[in-house]
């Protein structure tokens, strides 16, 4: 189906451009959320005179977008979830979880404008792209972590992985430096040697 772009949409146009698109995308979202109109003969001219007013409509829109943007660019949110000691979630997160840590900030984000080709389902931090405008768009750090402390230690850059692995090779250092340093096992070794010696020396 060729449709008549009533604004800019990502990967596909500017406005005011006919472009050709499935049927299924074209009826079910640019349609449907009035970003497009079908392309007959009728809807040119219509176009041709509504573009005066969509053109000031989308700068007014542009305008209020980019407020937004200055307020979320570069902004790292934090999440927290359940995972394992490998760093993959219990489950994962998701848009409406970005979108719901950003209204606790009092940003009001719609779900299609942040740009998360799946699902997250690891530790640690992710850039996103947030278009708060189809012209104006944001980049953004999503931290998750099990803890706000391991949040922190992640944004300061420490490696979680490997910080588990160090803590798990210092606890069987201790361990082994305790066994070595035990008084019965030190009285055993210094014990058993001098007999040996002397038999030597006779």
């Amino acid at each position: 189906m060729e449709v008549i772009l009533l604004e800019r949409v990502n990967k596909l146009g500017q406005m005011g451009e006919v472009v050709k698109v499935r049927d299924g995308y074209a009826r079910n979202f640019l349609l449907k959320r009035g970003k497009a109109l079908r392309a007959t003969a009728d809807n040119r001219a219509k176009y041709d005179g509504m573009k005066a007013e969509l053109e000031a409509r989308n700068l007014q829109a542009k305008g209020e977008a980019s407020k937004v943007a200055e307020k979320i660019e570069d902004k790292n949110i934090i999440v927290i979830r359940q995972a394992s000691e490998a760093g993959q979630l219990f489950g994962s997160v998701t848009v409406r979880d970005i979108v719901a840590a950003f209204e606790a900030d009092s940003v009001h984000l719609d779900r299609p404008q942040v740009q998360l080709d799946a699902p997250i389902k690891t530790i640690g931090k992710h850039t996103l792209t947030v278009a708060v405008h189809p012209e104006v768009e944001v980049e953004i750090t999503v931290t998750v972590a099990r803890s706000q402390d391991e949040a922190e230690r992640i944004n300061r850059g420490e490696d979680i992985s490997t910080r588990n692995e160090d803590r798990d090779a210092a606890a069987e250092a201790i361990a082994a430096a305790g066994e070595f340093f035990d008084p019965e096992a030190q009285h055993e070794d210094v014990v058993e040697p001098a007999p040996a010696a002397e038999e030597t020396e006779k």
